[in-house]
């Protein structure tokens, strides 16, 4: 029998004490990463940041916020209240990397025809620029191995969802 929470009295057999906690791991908790080395303790000064390669958004300012441009390898979290215009600042930042970058943009909460036509208003050529409207994981990860983006963008990420995962 499984109880949600502590009990003292068993509800089956009316007995004290009886009841045994007994503890699950979440599936998939017993894997263990590929990884086979240990992780190495240095010293602030044993680091060297050379080889750092950070790629400018055209915006002066948000260059300036986020240290000198966006860092190659990077996730980075752009959140605030709706409808301050992180989706445009997005799509902004498309239209000035460089072309020759592979750009790939989920959109949770538009679809492509509105991404589209803010595009054409903020005169976006979005050269390298593919759209994807979908908010399964596991289809934006099937997209991501498909397109091989040099940059992907996901907006949001709180419309995301996994089929194994029944928890927000």
């Amino acid at each position: 029998m499984e109880l949600p929470k502590w009990a003292g009295k068993c509800p089956g057999c009316g007995q004290w004490n009886t009841i045994q906690e007994e503890i699950r791991k979440p599936a998939g908790a017993d894997r263990r990463s590929p990884v086979t080395s240990r992780a190495e303790v240095r010293t602030l000064q044993e680091i060297h940041p050379e080889g750092e390669v950070r790629d400018h958004t055209g915006l002066r300012e948000l260059d300036r916020v986020l240290g000198g441009g966006i860092v190659r390898g990077a996730l980075m979290l752009i959140g605030g209240d709706p409808g301050i215009g992180k989706s445009t600042l997005l799509l902004q930042i498309c239209g000035r990397l460089d072309p020759s970058r592979k750009i790939l943009y989920v959109s949770g909460e538009e679809s492509e025809r509105q991404i589209k036509l803010r595009a054409e208003r903020l005169q976006v050529r979005g050269e390298g620029l593919s759209l994807l409207s979908e908010t399964n994981l596991e289809n934006v990860v099937d997209a991501v191995h498909a397109v091989s983006p040099d940059v992907l963008i996901v907006d949001s990420i709180q419309t995301l969802y996994h089929g194994d995962v029944t928890a927000a």
